[in-house]
């Protein structure tokens, strides 16, 4: 076997620099050999490839059957040309005739450039494919390499793995710096032409929901749960908890002491509101939590069985209830599930205040999922 030490080092810087495995990269380089045979040798491509990374050797033999008279010189060898390889040739056998790297020729060393640059593509793509799904529904810190000053789309950087996070995605107020790292939410993985993508963002609910997994040791344990959540990003975002141990205070646990726990998180939202509000399984008492910080006085659920109610709250905190432009009951209503109509004690619309007069839009307006 001829010494082949370059190869074999650049293989292994390969594997270093793009994370691709020596054995995935020598599968290629062996197919890459096979075809670039097939195409010399008149179909042939019963071939013998030894490839030894420890050693630094590798070998080709292109294999014959030996017989009496050679019809194809492509696929046979007279039992004299056998002897010169072999002591041991016979008649029916087959015998393995060495290739130096030079006769495969332009075209094979074409081929064979051709099938390993597409390996290392293919073995770049199966490695970003499982960098992606290791983190699949889970928060991932990334890499900013470069911000589209157009558009505003993010390049980020996970590992050897590279994806976009588009503006959309990205909170309000986010500013990202190339060289500076960022934390996403992994919502899934797509397979496309270009290889897989992954699907990020920091405006999904489920990325507060892991945030506080991380930082609140009762959810990541499961003696609090997390029931729902509603968001929108950037602005607020209400989260139901509870637990069923009774001397755990579910949602004092979220804010932690002196509200260090929620504050954490706050500041990575970048300085989002966030309302955490007591799971009830009967829907009037989560339905009045879930208005918080609005004082609910009652909740009547429709009488005809469907998810919709009536709250009635005192006067003086209609627009507490309803929130800037309908926000606190919307969120409300997808916290719950439940369509809300926000009714005043007194049965009558209408504030005196001016903060009360700019909720008059919102007003007949009910929010749903």
């Amino acid at each position: 076997m001829a010494s082949n030490k370059e190869l074999f080092e650049a293989l292994r810087l390969l594997e270093k620099e793009k994370g691709i495995p020596v054995e995935y990269m020598i599968t290629q380089i062996k197919r890459a050999i096979i075809t670039a045979c097939r195409n010399l040798y008149g179909g042939n491509e019963n071939v013998e490839i030894k490839m030894d990374p420890e050693k630094s050797t590798f070998s080709v033999k292109l294999l014959k059957t030996v017989v009496e008279e050679v019809e194809d010189e492509n696929y046979e060898i007279s039992l004299e040309d056998a002897m010169v390889i072999s002591k041991r040739a016979a008649v029916g056998k087959e015998v393995g005739i060495p290739l130096e790297p030079k006769q495969f020729g332009r075209i094979a060393v074409q081929t064979a450039r051709s099938v390993i640059r597409q390996g290392i593509r293919d073995g770049e793509k199966d490695q970003m494919l499982v960098e992606f799904q290791s983190k699949s529904q889970e928060i991932a810190t990334a890499t900013v390499e470069r911000v589209d000053p157009v558009t505003g789309n993010a390049t980020l950087k996970f590992g050897n793995a590279v994806t976009v996070l588009p503006k959309s995605e990205q909170i309000e107020g986010d500013v990202l710096r190339e060289g500076g790292t960022i934390k996403v939410y992994v919502a899934g993985v797509r397979e496309t032409e270009r290889g897989p993508k992954a699907i990020i963002s920091r405006t999904h609910p489920d990325f507060v929901k892991r945030l506080f997994e991380k930082e609140v040791p009762e959810i990541y344990d499961g003696i609090v749960e997390i029931k729902s959540i509603s968001r929108e990003a950037g602005s607020r975002t209400k989260m139901a908890v509870t637990s069923e141990d009774g001397e755990i205070d579910a949602v004092g646990a979220c804010i932690g002491t002196r509200g260090a726990r929620v504050n954490a998180i706050v500041d990575e939202l970048g300085g989002e509101k966030i309302d955490i509000v007591l799971y009830d399984d009967d829907p009037t008492k989560f339905i009045a939590a879930a208005l918080s910080p609005a004082n609910v006085l009652s909740v009547e659920l429709a009488e005809d069985g469907t998810k919709a109610c009536k709250a009635t709250v005192p006067d003086g905190q209609l627009s507490l209830a309803i929130g800037n432009k309908g926000q606190n009951v919307r969120l409300a209503a997808k916290l719950t599930g439940y369509k809300i109509d926000i009714r005043p004690e007194s049965g009558f619309w209408g504030e005196d205040t001016e903060e009360d007069k700019d909720t008059d839009d919102d007003k007949d307006t009910v929010a749903t999922d």
